[in-house]
């Protein structure tokens, strides 16, 4: 069961974790300094964000393959 949710949203994943990896180095080398800022002043909501777009982003690639009925 598992294997077949990870083979059917692997593209999905990869976003997922690439995203989450991508906001936290955002926040770690460009960052807000004020603490002011609402996405980048958080390494969870950064990493969070991150993840959120990386997972649309690659989603946009995922082929459906429809079986005909």
């Amino acid at each position: 069961m598992m294997k077949e949710l990870f083979k059917k949203n692997w593209l999905i994943i990869l976003g997922i974790a690439l995203g989450a990896i991508g906001g936290y180095l955002y926040w770690s080398y460009v960052g807000c300094a004020s603490g002011s800022c609402p996405i980048t002043s958080s390494p969870i909501i950064s990493s969070l964000w991150g993840a959120m777009m990386g997972g649309l982003l690659l989603s946009m690639f995922k082929t459906d393959k429809k079986s005909n009925e």
